[in-house]
This record gives C-alpha cells, sequence and structure tokens, in this order.
C-alpha cells in the first residue's frame, strides 16, 4: 500500500507542460492524402499552441517548420528530428506519473502497434530519442517487458484507472497473463486502488481493439463522458447500450457514484470500400485552458457532442476540430496527442 499511495497517474485535466504530435509524412499511411490530413495537424497544432507548448517529433523538422510558420505563439512550438512509423502520439507516447507527491517520471512501455497489427520500430524507440534529446526532467523508467498504449487506459486521478477488457486482455499484447495479474500490474504501476473494466463497445472499424478513449472519459468533477447510440437500427446500439448500463454501476474509489454526461454516436461514416470508419467524440483532448473536440461536418451530432461536453467540462472552453482526415485511418483527436505533466519536460 505504501507504493500505491506514493505513486498517483494524474488525470488529463490535471496542469499540463506540452502536448506531444508526430507529424504524418509520406512514409506513414497519410502518403496518399498527406496535405489533407496536416490540415487537420495544422488546426490541431494551432488550438494546443494557443494554450501551451507543443512538442513535435518528425523526420523532417524543416517542412513541419515551414508548415507551422503562420502560428502565433512559435515560441511554444518545438521541434525535434525523430524517425517514426506513424502519428499516434497517444499511444506511443511515455505515460507520466507522480511518485512521492512532487517526483514526475515518465514511464516508457512497449508499443507493438496495437497487437502486432501494424510495424512499430521506430515509434517505439521515439520516447528514448526524446530523453537523449534532454526533454524529460526525469530519466525515463523502463516498463518495456509490458505492452501498453496511453489510449487504453483512463486515470481520474483519485486511485482508479479505466479501461477495456477487449484491449487490455487481448491475446497479442500480454497474453502471458491472467486478468488478475495485468491488474495487479495496472493497480502496481499506478498506484490505484481500483480497475474498472469495460466489458462491452466496440466501434466498427477500430484497430485498437476499443481503446477505452474512443467510449467513455474522465472528467474532472468525479465525472465520465461516455459514447451513447439512441438508433436501435445502429449496429453499435446493443455493445453501448450494454456499455452505458455497466457504466452506471461504476463507483470511484471512495464509493461514490460518478455524474455522467452522455455523447452521441456520430451518423455512420464509410471509407471508400463502404467499410464504417470508428468515428467518436469522446477522443477529446483536455489542454490547459480548453477541451478540443474531434467533429465531423455533422451539425446536429457535432452540436449535441459540444453542448454535452461544455456542460461535462464547464472551466473550459470547448473547441471543436473537423477530423474527417483523421478518421480515414480509424484514429482522431486524442489519439494524435499526449499531454505530459506540469515539472515533466524541458524546453
Amino acid at each position: 500500500m505504501s507504493n500505491q499511495s506514493s505513486i498517483i497517474l494524474p488525470p488529463e485535466w490535471a496542469e499540463q507542460d506540452a502536448i506531444l504530435m508526430s507529424w504524418p509524412h509520406e512514409g506513414t499511411d497519410w502518403n496518399y492524402m498527406l496535405h489533407e490530413v496536416c490540415l487537420c495537424y495544422h488546426d490541431i497544432a494551432q488550438a494546443i499552441t494557443a494554450d501551451e507548448d507543443l512538442i513535435i517529433v518528425t523526420p523532417e523538422p524543416e517542412a513541419v517548420k515551414e508548415q507551422l510558420s503562420d502560428l502565433e505563439h512559435q515560441e511554444r512550438l518545438h521541434i525535434y528530428r525523430v524517425a517514426t512509423n506513424d502519428t499516434w502520439a497517444r499511444d506511443f507516447g511515455a505515460i507520466t506519473v507522480i511518485k512521492d507527491g512532487t517526483v514526475t517520471v515518465p514511464l516508457d512501455f512497449k508499443f507493438n502497434g496495437w497487437g502486432l497489427k501494424f510495424a512499430a520500430c521506430f515509434d517505439n524507440l521515439i520516447n528514448r530519442s526524446l530523453q537523449s534529446a534532454g526533454v524529460f526532467t526525469r530519466e525515463l523508467e523502463n516498463h518495456l517487458n509490458f505492452v501498453l498504449e496511453g489510449g487504453s487506459i483512463e486515470s481520474d486521478g483519485n486511485g482508479t484507472i479505466m479501461t477495456t477488457s477487449n484491449c487490455l486482455l487481448s491475446p497479442n499484447r500480454n497474453g502471458e497473463m491472467t486478468k488478475d495479474e495485468i491488474e495487479s500490474y495496472i493497480k502496481h504501476t499506478f498506484g490505484a486502488r481500483q480497475v474498472l473494466w469495460v466489458d462491452h463497445g466496440d466501434l466498427e472499424g477500430d484497430d485498437t481493439d476499443s481503446h477505452i478513449d474512443t467510449l467513455a472519459r474522465f472528467v474532472e468533477g468525479n465525472s465520465i463522458v461516455y459514447t451513447r447510440c439512441t438508433d436501435a437500427n445502429d449496429s453499435h446500439f446493443e455493445c453501448l447500450d450494454a456499455m452505458g448500463r455497466q457504466i452506471e454501476q461504476f463507483r470511484n474509489a471512495d464509493g461514490e457514484a460518478y455524474n455522467l454526461f452522455a455523447v452521441p454516436l456520430p451518423h455512420a461514416i464509410y471509407d471508400e470500400d463502404g467499410l464504417r470508419l470508428p468515428a467518436t467524440y469522446a477522443n477529446f483532448l483536455i489542454t490547459n485552458h480548453s477541451v478540443l473536440v474531434p467533429i465531423y461536418n455533422q451539425p446536429d451530432r457535432d452540436q449535441a457532442a459540444l453542448e454535452a461536453i461544455a456542460r461535462a467540462v464547464p472551466n473550459r472552453k470547448v473547441i471543436g476540430i473537423d477530423c474527417n482526415a483523421l478518421i480515414k485511418q480509424h484514429g482522431s483527436l486524442h489519439c494524435v496527442t499526449m499531454q505530459f505533466p506540469k515539472h515533466s519536460i524541458k524546453l
């Protein structure tokens, strides 16, 4: 218990030093739509640097600097030359804990391309590249014996980690471990008193095996924002209905019920082959003073989602960012970012 009480995984709304992004380039799966996706990245970068520092890793720093030359706050932009496979910073970025109340420690987990689905040889080294560049205030803590993506866990900052059984129990991640062993590891590593397992909710087209950040998110005020489907004819209706009923039963580590805020599921978006893409409004990013919410050019659903999130997070400005480009590669806004808490970064 002494170890658990001395470690906290800060919630996303805790004060931040910076956000990490990995910029698209021709060597990524974005190559066929590079201009379109870079415009989306530009919009996200603009919103972040209006609020705090932004760290960008890319093999092409000069090109990225030129793309972002119009940003007002150039002093908040920090670009590092780093080889990358792809651009999903949420899942390979260091996950930072606070030890003994004040010491920030970045944890470096193994990233294996979401259960060996995609190449990750460069992305799995990005944290060490940033350490070599002197970015972190403390040395990386090696957790490369455990596969974990940042999008697969949520912290309420009060002793609870929320995750999905579909992802963390995937045999291609830590298949040699039982559920009890994985839960024990999560509690020990993040100082958690409990792990809440979401057992339902699988968005079509999701390559992550149901990351929690596509489904349900902790926000300040002992609250959860979660995805709800009200269309009984939608293929997601039953699984999201079951998820909602399960979340209603969740209690925090002190035994208190969470305040719940539902956001709608976007209207179905399909790729050129007619396959549904995993669009979700739950994939928002909380910055120091704002909430950046992915929207999909669906005025009715977009507005309903923005209003619900504004009710859930009344003390921050809610900003919608068109993420139709991101969803074409099966991700969204939260997926391409990773926050670093206060006192964890040297810039």
